[in-house]
């Protein structure tokens, strides 16, 4: 299967990413707002790093 993600529209949709202040979690969090989708971010305990995603996102 081609998958080309600069196809994809997800503007009006949402995304929630759980751990989404690092890693993998972080990475999804900007592919999603990159593709136009309102992304929730869902974080434990490193609010320093989870604000940081935000302003990235």
């Amino acid at each position: 299967m081609d998958f080309n993600a600069g196809s994809l529209n997800l503007k009006g949709r949402v995304a929630v990413v759980t751990g989404g202040s690092r890693g993998i979690g972080r990475a999804a969090v900007e592919c999603f707002a990159r593709l136009g989708a309102n992304v929730v971010i869902n974080y434990v305990s490193d609010e320093t790093a989870a604000d940081k995603t935000v302003g990235l996102a």
